[in-house]
């Protein structure tokens, strides 16, 4: 009973990250309305997903030398801190402030969670609960926006961060009293300067993706060749240091660096496919922002029937066939909706991909455990997860920057039009030949942004036919 109370507690941790995705994105606008500067807009997402993704490693291996309890702890409390300020944020730069705060703390959660149902659990249970876990994402995208939605127009926009501090508080007691983990004796010293070098030099990089289309060049390059010059120096600063926040030895466990650049791969893919998923459904096909809703909400289900499937796929074969199927599903997925022509058959699509992303996101996290002992659990993880967060700004570049193309070849200066497109009400009082023409120019635009998918699915796919046949959830020795 004890551990299915803290199976369920991961499960709650879960669903607050990831409702924080959905609610707020719909709240957005209303708050944009109230609080003005529209300029920054960007920013509120860009600074919880910068901090978010940078300190995930940071968290893991302070879980793996400190214990998963108080790393937990400490992006619980931030996290939950961020989440009540942002509620009395009275301009939108003290809400960027607030989301950044925070995402400090949001970067403990996932990992950290998925870490300690790996403590729990072995072989097929492992798979099961961290399968389950996964799935919360799909009840997530639809609580999310429905909530969202409501809040907004009934209640008040702030109500929407508060959501998750009674959850939040409820995760932490259930821990605090449930969850018992080995004591360690032994003393550790924290790599600050290696902490540091990592947060800063991924930050730099993620930075220049994630605003790749609104810096100017000389920003972009100089934000990541700073990026690639504070890596290259936590990588000499971790030679040298007793206990490295990046124990390279796991980058020596042939598992562990397939399965990361699978999650690497799998991110490019989902960004691809899931961010510009409205712009296709809105501004090509011409339908509201309901059914554009609905699509996205179905791909969401199928990712959480998937989960689940990849469970029992990985328990009767082994770890390369889940994947595989995963692989080969996204592929197909990709080029369907490269070209559907209507709203079903990028429904259908969607939904493909949305089941090859169940089965690869659920492999590559459980198969990336299968040799690593408790010691290095939370760095394996945590790296995974922040690959697959890396793959994703990666994508988001790629499809603003060839979507950005294509409008200013096919009609310079239509960005005014472009947002009149989003909406049947404004779309209806633009002209039929600027429709046509705008419509063609994105359309085109995302069948490359979809085939471009399709290329990062095929590496997934080959990442995961590398991984050894031996390894299983009956046939995975941890190590000591």
């Amino acid at each position: 009973m004890r551990r299915r109370l803290v199976t369920a507690a991961c499960m709650m941790s879960a669903f607050m990250v990831a409702i924080e995705v959905t609610i707020v994105a719909t709240a957005m606008p209303t708050i944009v309305a109230q609080l003005g500067n529209f300029g920054w807009f960007t920013w509120v997402f860009a600074a919880y997903i910068l901090t978010s993704a940078v300190t995930a490693p940071v968290y893991g291996r302070f879980a793996d030398l400190y214990g998963r309890k108080r790393a937990y702890y400490v992006g619980a409390a931030l996290f939950l801190i961020g989440s009540t300020l942002c509620g009395f944020a009275s301009g939108m730069g003290w809400l960027i402030a607030f989301r950044t705060l925070q995402g400090l703390g949001a970067g403990a959660l996932q990992p950290l969670t998925i870490t300690i149902l790996g403590d729990m659990y072995r072989g097929e249970a492992r798979a099961r609960a961290q399968a389950w876990q996964s799935s919360v994402w799909g009840l997530a995208a639809i609580a999310g926006p429905i909530a969202g939605a409501f809040i907004v127009e009934q209640l008040s926009w702030s109500i929407i961060f508060w959501v998750n501090v009674p959850i939040g508080i409820i995760t932490l007691l259930m821990l605090g009293l449930l969850f018992h983990e080995p004591k360690t004796r032994r003393e550790h010293r924290i790599d600050y300067m290696g902490s540091a070098l990592l947060m800063l030099g991924a930050g730099a990089i993620l930075l220049a993706l994630i605003q790749a289309n609104d810096l100017p060049l000389l920003w972009f390059l100089g934000l990541l060749v700073l990026g690639t010059c504070l890596l290259v120096a936590l990588f000499v600063n971790e030679r040298y240091s007793g206990e490295p926040i990046v124990p390279y030895a796991l980058w020596r466990v042939r598992s562990v660096v397939l399965t990361n650049l699978g999650a690497f791969c799998i991110g490019i893919v989902l960004s691809c496919t899931t961010l510009f998923l409205p712009a296709y459904v809105q501004g090509v096909l011409g339908h509201g922002a309901r059914i554009a809703g609905l699509v996205y909400s179905a791909q969401a289900l199928a990712w959480s029937v998937a989960s689940v499937l990849a469970a029992r796929i990985m328990a009767r074969t082994n770890f390369r066939v889940a994947a595989a199927c995963g692989g080969v599903l996204l592929i197909a997925g990709a080029l369907l909706m490269a070209m559907s022509t209507t709203v079903y058959s990028v429904t259908i699509g969607a939904i493909v991909v949305g089941i090859g992303m169940g089965l690869c996101n659920t492999t590559f996290i459980v198969a990336c455990q299968a040799e690593i002992g408790w010691e290095n659990r939370g760095a394996a993880v945590s790296s995974n997860l922040f690959l697959r967060s890396v793959g994703m700004a990666i994508g988001a570049g790629i499809g603003g920057a060839v979507i950005n193309f294509a409008i200013a070849r096919a009609a310079p200066g239509a960005g005014d039009a472009v947002r009149q497109l989003l909406t049947p009400a404004t779309r209806a009082l633009l002209p039929e030949a600027v429709i046509a023409q705008l419509a063609d120019a994105i359309g085109r635009a995302l069948q490359g942004v979809y085939l471009s998918a399709a290329v990062a699915a095929a590496l997934a796919l080959a990442f995961g036919l590398a991984l050894p046949a031996a390894l299983s959830l009956t046939r995975a020795p941890e190590r000591p």
